[in-house]
């Protein structure tokens, strides 16, 4: 693979990237495609039996207004059967979520302005915003990925392994500590406590919330008749996991970009020819763990005479 010329790679990339879009679209349409067109029919029959029975009492059109209306509403988060604990939509705890969603890329889409100053302050908001958010994940994560990395680096030290094995073995042990603390644990607790939610839908959540997707469909403590109280603590809550699971995402996936395999891959693709000694240089200089577990090499006699 190593004779493919620049704009090949480039092309192969291309190809393989649309290749995946349309893969994932066929095999979505095939599985969403009959449910979908079940519950419309559904509806449609739900629909004219409540037509028939109540038409009279009905003008028509007067119903397919109102769901209309109902619809519109809702898709800006504002519902008219919520319950005491959710009827103020923009109080300061959903506000927050709402903040946090829009720092963090992860648009839950649960909210959305209604204002036109609203969304002349969110263009505002997120342009200032995002990069003041990424200068923060570049700073922690520069000061919490040295401190994860010693635990690793002290068994590969004792277990003597190459460089190459100890960023293997750190970025296996982060990746399995990220799924299991910020992943299968908070799934676990979501899947205990939301009645109407399955185990696999749980895990759907947090996967998609620390990988910023923020699908709709499911958000916690929403439509469960909760006390006031209890539906803040769950808004803070899940403001908080937000904000640690997304951290602790970013420090696992720069420890996986970080591993020499991944590095030449992205090489291959990048760059026309050969691996140079800088990129070699980076590698081994942005690797702590591997530089952490060398032993140190004896001094030559002629070296030590002279220090």
């Amino acid at each position: 693979m190593g004779g493919f010329r620049p704009w090949a790679r480039y092309g192969l990339l291309v190809g393989a990237h649309l290749l995946l879009l349309g893969l994932g679209a066929v095999v979505l349409q095939g599985l969403e495609g009959p449910p979908a067109r079940q519950l419309q029919t559904q509806l449609q029959a739900e629909l004219a039996a409540f037509q028939a029975q109540h038409g009279a009492c009905l003008p028509p059109g007067a119903l397919e207004e109102l769901l209309g209306t109902a619809l519109a509403a809702q898709a800006h988060g504002v519902s008219g059967l919520a319950n005491s604990s959710e009827a103020e939509t923009w109080d300061l705890p959903s506000a927050l979520l709402f903040a946090a969603s829009i720092l963090t890329t992860t648009g839950y889409g649960h909210m959305a302005p209604l204002s036109a100053g609203g969304k002349a302050f969110c263009v505002v908001y997120a342009a200032l915003g995002l990069p003041a958010s990424l200068a923060l994940g570049a700073t922690l994560r520069r000061c919490l990925l040295p401190a994860l990395g010693r635990p690793c680096a002290w068994v590969a030290g004792r277990w003597q392994l190459a460089p190459a094995q100890a960023a293997l073995l750190q970025a296996a042990g982060l990746g399995l500590l990220v799924a299991g603390a910020f992943v299968l644990l908070p799934a676990l607790v979501l899947w205990a406590v939301q009645g109407d939610c399955s185990l696999l839908a749980a895990l759907y959540f947090c996967f998609g919330s620390l990988s910023t997707i923020g699908l709709e469909d499911l958000l916690p403590s929403r439509g469960l008749g909760l006390p006031p109280a209890l539906y803040y603590t769950g808004q803070l809550a899940l403001l908080g996991y937000l904000l640690l699971g997304l951290l602790a995402m970013l420090l696992a996936v720069e420890t996986f970009s970080e591993l020499p395999q991944v590095r030449a891959l992205v090489n291959f693709f990048g760059a026309g020819g050969p691996v140079s000694a800088e990129d070699q240089a980076g590698i081994l200089g942005q690797d702590e763990l591997a530089l952490s577990t060398q032993p140190p090499s004896p001094a030559a006699p002629g070296q030590a005479l002279a220090s």
